[in-house]
């Protein structure tokens, strides 16, 4: 039986059911509709339009450069690809912090430009305001603590985040504001499995970790990470299913070989 033989359309409230039933959420990253459709198809449960799209897709170092324009694209043509998972769109560096007024702006264009289910934002007790005023417009918010890749400059690294007492209780604490607040799931990036399994066991609502251990509710990865086409990221969190760089150059440098020595297009080939 295929997943799409009766398509239920996933929501914040599945996702706190599965929670509560022990089953585990699968989430992805998608940023265009081909591989959308694909990540659908597949039946992932929730498909993230992350701001890794500013490293993937854009070539940047980091994500602080993409722009609400440039991601208000991306969910768009991923929302056009999906019948079934959650949508969850990233707020971008420098739309959410520090103006809760801005914040809203952002998050409804994002909700009425792509169509999108949800967004997320980094950022505990120093964006509550943010959270709070997205929450009033009736818009649903994931959080995501741990390494925030859009505070890189503040932190200075890519390291393991929370080992100390004093940053793993702030994180158990922001977590639970988020909760209280009314996020509707938290992601936990790159942290120790203990505190990962803390979280989640402390919260109800789900909590979908990457590089945060098996004791989360859920794990995300970065598509082209997960499918080998990015090759110069490898951190320990990261299991590669595929090596699709091999497989496009190969299959690149046959298409090559093939124009070059004249067998493409052969008789079939042409009108």
């Amino acid at each position: 039986m295929s997943v799409h033989s009766e398509v239920r359309k996933v929501t914040t409230h599945r996702l706190s059911e599965m929670k509560l039933r022990g089953e585990k959420i699968s989430m992805l990253t998608s940023y265009d509709y081909s591989m959308a459709q694909l990540v659908d198809e597949a039946g992932v449960d929730v498909i993230l339009v992350g701001d890794s799209a500013s490293n993937v897709m854009a070539g940047h170092e980091t994500t602080l450069p993409i722009t609400l324009n440039e991601m208000i694209y991306h969910g768009a043509s991923v929302v056009r690809a999906v019948k079934r998972a959650h949508v969850v769109v990233d707020l971008p560096f420098g739309t959410y912090q520090g103006d809760s007024k801005e914040a809203l702006i952002s998050a409804i264009r994002i909700m009425k430009e792509t169509a999108a289910d949800s967004v997320k934002l980094e950022g505990g007790a120093e964006v509550i305001e943010s959270v709070k005023r997205i929450l009033s417009a009736g818009i649903p918010v994931m959080g995501h603590l741990g390494l925030m890749p859009q505070s890189i400059h503040k932190f200075g690294t890519y390291t393991v985040r929370a080992k100390k007492d004093a940053e793993a209780e702030k994180l158990i604490s922001d977590a639970k504001l988020l909760e209280e607040t009314g996020c509707y799931a938290i992601v936990l990036e790159k942290i120790p499995a203990d505190l990962g399994k803390k979280v989640a066991s402390k919260l109800k609502i789900p909590v979908i970790g990457i590089g945060a251990g098996g004791g989360v509710d859920g794990q995300v990865l970065v598509i082209h990470d997960m499918l080998g086409i990015t090759q110069q990221f490898s951190p320990r969190f990261l299991r590669r299913y595929h090596n699709l760089a091999a497989e496009i150059k190969g299959a690149v440098g046959s298409y090559i070989n093939d124009v070059k020595s004249q067998d493409f297009p052969n008789e079939k080939e042409q009108y």
